[in-house]
């Protein structure tokens, strides 16, 4: 027995079958992300140095070219730039695209770490990163209260910033703005010099009175108690208290004798403001594999909760900029399209088929083979992304051709004065081999794509393979749902001038005629000029080519998209 025969004579079991696809489908859909392109990362790994004072000549010499020479043997190497400014140096590593760029990292970094023993010993510890599209912040806000400025920081950083920290897919948190407090000791030269003091011993002497550190604990019969020395400086009395040495007459010399101590705030090297407001920004960052729909979500959550728990101080967060709008609004914007096609590609099944029966029969299996695939797209760990939806977008067309070429033969056969179960199990059978040809002409083009190597193989995978799922679905439904339905349900249709759509067909048939006939003189025309024809084809062909080589049609990696956002920047 073959699967049509069997969908023939057991229909509820196919749609048992189809049921239970259908509800797996929509678990998937529920289970699926959004995002705005398929995770990808750039072949490229970069380590930046920091050398406080360092001139660019000296960073070059003592920094930059001793981490060039140590990564240059890395397998795989295609390009290394490097640059050298005052205080900082920075390697740019770029990989061939086969090449794992987590396993480039590691190399890179087990490189540098032999070597980190040559640098400068005042050079802070080289920063080993890799270039990743997620990186980019998804939330940048301003958040102010009624506090003192200098306060508001401090509670920022210790209150705000760690409950947000703490939510999950949130990788880093940066501040911007704001006026950080800072303990101010202004020492008078005369003094140091008539007490017979340095600054290399004031200095040793704060940071020694500044500690706070564990002394071992106490146990009794019953408990046991930590002990520790809390010795850090609690306001700025106790640093003008501190005693720093003794007079020649033998009297303590304090701080306060020597400097004059402020507390104030620090040198401001940035200022955040939103809609003219000074304000504290922070920019919130997720991590790699997070979602950036879900991290949004959850932390809109959480800021809503910190306005609620600390009203007394007027808390309020103002969101500038959230990446996961522009996600959903470009989701929602193919989703619509998606919408409008299978609305579409209904008008135009009725219009040919005359026939609202055959018309939902051939509508029934893009919402069966659509549904079945977003349960694979969550077994394989994809997202509703621009490149996964726009497949879904372009296989409508796809998913309808096997159903049409059986439905059509079943029709076929029914005209031919069979009954409707032999004229679909014979109309399946026959024209089963061309149905799976078409379906074989999309896999044959799809599949290779997915097995691409490199970002380009990130971007196409996922589209790629959604494709093939859902083609492989819709000609599993051509073979089996279909001709279940037209068994049953088609009929012979008549068309007739007593009836609004019989009226339609007869005028559409006539237009048709019309058109075939038009093509089959050009086809006419065609044949008995072959070498015309030929002719004319190679110069299109040619002419296609110079179209990209005269520079009327451009080549870019990703083309630009317009987010409604301006940003200035200016330079002094």
């Amino acid at each position: 027995m073959t699967l049509t025969e069997l969908a023939i004579k057991r229909p509820i079991l196919i749609i048992v079958l189809y049921l239970f696809l259908g509800v797996l489908g929509i678990f998937g859909f529920s289970q699926l992300k959004y995002d705005l392109m398929p995770k990808m990362t750039a072949p490229v790994v970069t380590i930046s140095t920091i050398y406080p004072g360092g001139s660019p000549n000296e960073v070059e010499t003592s920094v930059t070219k001793i981490l060039e020479d140590a990564v240059t043997g890395l397998e795989n190497l295609k390009t290394m730039r490097s640059s050298s400014a005052e205080s900082r140096s920075f390697v740019y590593l770029e990989f061939e695209q086969s090449v794992d760029v987590n396993q480039a990292l590691q190399d890179a970094q087990r490189k540098v770490n032999e070597v980190a023993d040559r640098l400068p010993v005042t050079a802070k510890k080289p920063v080993i990163s890799k270039i990743s599209f997620d990186e980019i912040p998804v939330l940048r806000m301003a958040v102010r209260s009624n506090m003192q400025s200098k306060l508001f920081y401090q509670f920022v950083l210790d209150k705000v910033q760690p409950q947000l920290a703490k939510i999950g897919g949130v990788g880093m948190i940066a501040l911007l703005g704001g006026e950080q407090r800072e303990i101010r000791v202004n020492l008078d030269f005369q003094r140091l010099q008539s007490y017979g003091l340095s600054l290399a011993m004031v200095t040793q002497t704060i940071k020694a009175s500044n500690l706070d550190f564990p002394t071992g604990n106490i146990k009794d019969s019953e408990s046991q108690f930590v002990v520790r020395v809390a010795g850090k400086f609690t306001d700025v009395d106790d640093l003008r208290e501190l005693v720093i040495g003794k007079s020649k007459t033998g009297g303590d010399i304090k701080l306060g004798d020597i400097a004059d101590i402020h507390d104030g705030i620090t040198e401001p090297v940035s200022i955040n403001r939103l809609n003219g407001v000074s304000s504290i920004g922070l920019l919130v960052q997720k991590t790699t594999d997070a979602n950036t729909v879900e991290v949004s979500a959850n932390v809109r959550k959480q800021l809503k909760q910190l306005e609620k728990d600390y009203a007394d101080i007027n808390l309020k967060f103002d969101i500038a900029q959230d990446a996961s709008t522009f996600i959903m609004a470009s989701a929602n914007a193919v989703k619509t399209d998606l919408g409008l096609a299978i609305i579409l590609v209904a008008f135009v099944m009725l219009v040919f088929l005359h026939s609202i029966r055959n018309s939902l029969i051939v509508m029934i299996a893009i919402p069966t083979s659509l549904i079945s695939t977003f349960f694979l797209m969550y077994i394989f760990g994809f997202t509703l992304n621009m490149m996964t939806l726009l497949a879904m977008s372009l296989v409508i067309g796809i998913l309808v051709d096997d159903s049409i070429v059986v439905l059509e033969n079943i029709y076929r056969h029914l005209e031919m004065g069979e009954s409707q179960r032999p004229a679909a199990l014979r109309g399946r059978n026959e024209i089963g081999f061309a149905a799976l040809s078409i379906t074989m002409v999309d896999i044959v083009v799809f599949l290779p794509l997915s097995l691409i190597i490199g970002m380009i193989g990130n971007f196409l995978r996922e589209y790629a393979l959604v494709v093939v799922f859902s083609t492989l679905m819709s000609l599993a439904v051509s073979f089996t749902i279909t001709p279940m339905l037209a068994s049953r349900f088609t009929r012979l249709e008549h068309l007739s001038k007593k009836k609004i759509l019989g009226r339609f067909g007869i005028w559409f048939e006539n237009l048709f005629s019309k058109v075939n006939a038009s093509y089959k003189s050009t086809l006419k025309w065609a044949l008995d000029n072959g070498g015309k024809v030929i002719i004319i084809t190679l110069l299109l062909f040619i002419s296609s080519f110079m179209l990209v080589g005269m520079g009327f049609i451009g080549n870019e990696f990703i083309p630009s998209v317009d987010r409604g956002e301006l940003i200035v920047t200016l330079e002094f």
